[in-house]
């Protein structure tokens, strides 16, 4: 099973000794001996872990690092992190309501050639207590959105800059809805700034 599964992790230590131990943690507790992302979590020790990260990468206990932010008050230094290290990937909040990271970090993680992992793509819940009830727009079927939920993750991933969310859920049957947003079109350019249109005096 291992083989058909792509696995990205975190630390969430300050000091060396500790980040250490919590990523071998992360290897007991995941099996084998590599896989695929490990990531500084909310830039905690960002300089010390990812000398580690490197070296471990370097000797193939991991394919890829990054570092993660979910909240738009770390932004400063998450630029300043991707602009002082070439990270394969990074992981930012970013969603049809909350779009901060637009205007600075995800342009750069496009010139940096970084991949792009999306956290709370729908706001906390934000977006549903938006939408409440109400139905789907009929612009929804030109993008073969049968869900709000599709709606949102297919905004996230038409994004220019190749964006890939990881939602969270509890319940088996959102997952497969949220895997159902991959299927189908697209919005354009155009249909995109009418959904920020619609969403945002809802908000």
């Amino acid at each position: 099973m291992r083989e058909d599964l792509w696995i990205a992790t975190k630390v969430d230590r300050e000091g060396q000794a500790s980040g250490i131990a919590r990523m071998e943690r992360s290897f007991e507790l995941l099996g084998g001996d590599s896989f695929e992302l490990m990531q500084v979590h909310n830039l905690r020790g960002t300089e010390i872990q990812l000398e580690t990260m490197k070296e471990w990468k370097e000797q193939g206990r991991f394919r890829y690092i990054g570092v993660t932010t979910s909240n738009d008050r770390q932004y400063g230094s998450m630029e300043e992190t991707m602009n002082a290290h070439q990270l394969d990937f990074v992981q930012l909040d970013y969603s049809l309501g909350n779009r901060n990271a637009e205007e600075r970090l995800l342009r750069l993680a496009e010139d940096r050639g970084m991949a792009v992992l999306v956290n709370l793509p729908f706001g906390r819940g934000r977006l549903f207590n938006a939408v409440g009830d109400r139905p789907l727009p009929e612009w929804a079927a030109d993008i073969d959105a049968t869900s709000w939920a599709q709606v949102f993750l297919k905004y996230v991933m038409s994004h220019p800059a190749g964006l890939i969310p990881i939602p969270g859920t509890t319940k088996p049957h959102h997952a497969e809805d949220n895997l159902n947003a991959a299927r189908g079109r697209l919005p354009d350019a155009a249909l995109r700034v009418e959904m920020e249109r619609y969403i945002d005096p809802l908000l």
